[in-house]
């Protein structure tokens, strides 16, 4: 029997490395993860599979068509799964054009290579709750207009014009699921997400240490986001490429949290129940959590950087994901407690420390 290949862009991300975990335990098949060369490559969430014999790295582009075509045209695989893009939403202002590139284009390039050398190949394009943007209605389905805020959202919006056009024109077995936000522990340093986990456990140590700490410094705190653990969304994406016909859904874990309850929750893992406070006329800006210490002395841990704000925010978005649980038989297992809980002690552990 053969065995099937699949191809995983942005492998070494937290994505793509949970598709290399679940692929390696459930299937024989082979896999190629494609990243971008790089003089200092990251390659920690992925070292326990790089001396399996059914994974190989291999470097590969987004932005590179003849990358991308050498690859396909190489490889012929069964699944192409891509999880590559410039995913942070707060940086596609600086670098709108970029953005595009890789997380619009490069759907377009890899659209084209399969189209062309492997065309029974089922592709995979991750999309974003960042597409529905300034949202009309919630919770959101897919039948919610397109509305983004941002180069991010617009870039994966196009992403998802075109993978439905190339399905439609090709009778491509190609699909774009719109991913509500999803952490773990895998999730980069500059997401608000782990920049407030890992603040959490940077503050612990210092506390324990009796050592002073600078705050962790946030943009807007009212936020409001459909967090899910990542890990979760895999097992959706999977049995989304592997139905009899093509289709579409939406992964969420159908509640909605603000940035301040994720603050709170994360440093209550540590045992720090902290109070929000005002300095100020009632901006913003002028409010902080503050540590309560004996002396009745208030200790900043966290506070407002108005330098953090975007130039158009997404104020609310809340997934429903009831098809996919209908008709995948798909729901997630952690909730917004383990998902903050599992990334604050992950931090914890990281700074060597014991909770």
């Amino acid at each position: 029997m053969i065995q099937k290949n699949v191809i995983i862009t942005g492998v070494t991300g937290q994505d793509g490395s949970y598709m290399v975990d679940y692929i390696i335990k459930n299937t024989d098949y082979n896999i190629y993860g494609v990243r971008r060369r790089s003089s200092n490559p990251n390659l920690k969430n992925i070292e326990k599979h790089l001396n399996n014999p059914r994974f190989k790295i291999i470097i590969g582009d987004l932005s590179d068509s003849n990358s991308i075509d050498e690859i396909v045209k190489d490889i012929k695989p069964d699944y192409f799964i891509n999880f590559a893009a410039q995913s942070f939403v707060g940086s596609s202002w600086q670098i709108p054009l970029q953005t595009f590139d890789a997380t619009a284009l490069g759907v377009l390039r890899c659209l084209e290579a399969i189209r062309k050398y492997a065309p029974e190949c089922r592709f995979y394009s991750a999309g974003s709750s960042e597409e529905m943007g300034d949202v009309l209605y919630s919770p959101q389905d897919l039948q919610h207009p397109i509305r983004p805020r941002s180069p991010y959202g617009a870039a994966k919006a196009a992403a998802r014009h075109i993978t439905k056009v190339y399905r439609d024109s090709y009778n491509l077995y190609a699909i774009h699921s719109i991913l509500y936000n999803h952490e773990s522990e895998r999730r980069g340093e500059e997401f608000v997400t782990r920049k407030i986990t890992k603040g959490v456990a940077r503050i612990f140590k210092s506390i324990k240490n009796n050592q002073t700490f600078i705050p962790i410094e946030l943009g807007n705190l009212d936020a409001k986001r459909d967090w899910s653990h990542a890990e979760d969304f895999i097992e959706g994406i999977w049995l989304m490429l592997n139905q009899d016909k093509p289709k579409e859904y939406i992964l969420s874990s159908n509640e909605t949290h603000s940035i301040r309850e994720f603050i709170e929750k994360a440093f209550k893992v540590i045992g720090i129940e902290g109070h929000w406070i005002y300095t100020g006329d009632g901006r913003d800006e002028d409010e902080a959590f503050y540590l309560k210490q004996k002396d009745e002395s208030h200790v900043p841990l966290v506070i407002v950087n108005p330098k953090f704000y975007r130039p158009a925010e997404v104020s609310l978005l809340l997934g429903d994901s009831s098809l996919a649980r209908l008709e995948l038989g798909w729901k997630p297992k952690n909730s917004f407690d383990d998902l903050v809980k599992r990334m604050t002690l992950s931090d914890i552990l990281k700074e060597g420390i014991e909770l």
